[in-house]
């Protein structure tokens, strides 16, 4: 009975409090959203709202079992529950219900369960376990092995149900990695792999590869601090391309430009590390593996945007860069998302007062486009409270995980706190155009009862973890 009482005294209720405030919020927005004269009240459980309030009280009494738990069976269970999700995610593809062009949903009774969000706490608790065992070391080319694949069946598995946006989750617990002692140029190559994606798709060949030398010659005059040797690269580059080009005119060959920007990279990167290898430079060496990485990088963008993305993935992004303009195509969710939002001004027009999620020109509004209600009907000034609440629970989170004495917890509460920020990060950028459409519900806003009951979990058993942070879990 003691140890009872502890984890309620020892229990974060400032993270409980900001919960469960967001949770009725978003139920007020639900209810806002899908309002009709027809079925005024709130409790109409023939309703989104009313099957929302539904999933509300079995989310609060999730939360209450997973208090009760000993904290210990999450640390000792880890790898038992990561497999158990592993399994459900193999057999969705078999045998579950296809929505959306998506095949990620158990459908039992009235009530459809997707295995996707409940991966994402599994796989938390899999890599909080795997970091806290005692031999482990982040360093290790073995870790990176363990933990890749902890990340990538997963993510595997939901892109295979078409389900891209909740795989791309799975990348954010690099964050998570990095402050275990990950290497920062890990998190390098990974934001330029980012980088590059977008400027592929933006740029043309010969763009792209122009800009890369630029970037290599720059890069190299930066680390050997000597901009005497950048500046004759520049020249080097555009010299040699020059008199490629003199020479294919005079021939009459024809070359294209990237193909005569081609030859006169082979000619540099030659002369390049030839200079290197005479001088002994260390600097060149980089340079060279990182021009090698943005060429692979760059090439392999064709083939996963034509062959992994799914159609109206490819017109969202495009969409979104400004590559292509449709705003009665793939554009329409977010061009009319952007109106309402717009539309409610400084202080909105007031609850049940929007009009463009109320008479459905925004899709998806009381799930992906949630957001978009609370903008219309609340403005500026409401958005303004929604975000700083979400990023106060972030900051608790992040200090609730520096105050752990077990490493496996610590890991965990970085893993939840990555988790959220990413869902919040994408779902309030789709709404306003800064990010392409991928289906990533806003926590303890959206409608749907498997996103609540997943972000609930992965919330309480964090907090659970604090309420006995005394105790040894590793």
């Amino acid at each position: 009975m003691k140890t009872h009482n502890n984890i309620w005294l020892n229990l974060d209720w400032i993270t409980v409090f900001l919960y469960l405030v967001l949770v009725l919020l978003g139920w007020a927005n639900i209810y806002a959203a899908v309002y009709s004269d027809e079925h005024q009240s709130i409790f109409d459980m023939g309703q989104r709202y009313g099957k929302q309030l539904i999933w509300i009280i079995a989310g609060v009494i999730l939360a209450i079992l997973v208090l009760t738990v000993d904290s210990k069976f999450f640390a000792a269970f880890a790898y038992h529950i990561y497999l158990i999700t592993i399994l459900l995610l193999v057999a969705v593809l078999f045998l579950g219900k296809e929505v959306n062009g998506a095949r990620a949903w158990f459908e039992i009774g009235n009530v459809a369960l997707q295995p996707a969000e409940l991966g994402k706490f599994a796989t938390n608790l899999a890599i909080a376990k795997c970091i806290s065992q005692f031999d482990f070391k982040i360093q290790k080319l073995r870790s990176y092995l363990i933990l890749g694949a902890l990340i990538g069946i997963p993510s595997i598995l939901i892109i295979m149900q078409n389900d891209t946006g909740s795989a791309l989750v799975f990348a954010v617990f690099v964050f998570v990695f990095y402050r275990e002692g990950l290497n920062g140029m890990v998190l390098f190559w990974g934001f330029a792999a980012g980088a590059l994606f977008i400027l592929s798709l933006i740029l043309s060949e010969f763009q792209l590869l122009l800009f890369l030398l630029t970037i290599s010659v720059a890069a190299y005059g930066v680390l050997r601090q000597n901009i005497k040797e950048a500046l004759i690269g520049f020249f080097g580059i555009a010299g040699t391309f020059g008199l490629i080009w003199l020479i294919d005119t005079i021939l009459g060959l024809g070359g294209t430009p990237f193909q005569l920007l081609l030859i006169t990279t082979a000619i540099i990167a030659f002369l390049f590390i030839g200079y290197g290898i005479i001088n002994h430079i260390r600097q060149v060496w980089r340079i060279f593996l990182f021009f090698i990485f943005a060429i692979g990088i760059s090439m392999s963008v064709n083939y996963f945007y034509k062959n992994v993305l799914i159609t109206h993935q490819r017109n969202r992004i495009d969409e979104v860069l400004g590559i292509k303009t449709d705003k009665l195509g793939a554009g329409y969710n977010v061009n009319q998302s952007k109106i309402a939002i717009g539309s409610g001004g400084i202080t909105g027009k007031g609850f049940l007062q929007g009009t463009q999620t109320k008479y459905n020109f925004v899709p998806e509004q009381s799930t992906d486009f949630i957001f978009c209600t609370v903008g219309e009907e609340w403005g500026f000034v409401g958005s303004t409270v929604v975000v700083g609440m979400f990023l106060l629970m972030l900051i608790r989170l992040i200090t609730l995980a520096e105050r752990q004495r077990s490493q496996f917890s610590r890991v965990y509460g970085y893993g939840v706190a990555c988790i959220l920020f990413f869902h919040i990060a994408i779902n309030v950028s789709m709404t306003i155009g800064l990010a392409p459409v991928i289906g990533i519900p806003l926590p303890f806003f959206s409608y749907g009862g498997s996103s609540l009951w997943a972000f609930t979990i992965l919330l309480f058993i964090f907090l659970r973890l604090d309420a006995s942070r005394t105790e040894n879990l590793r």
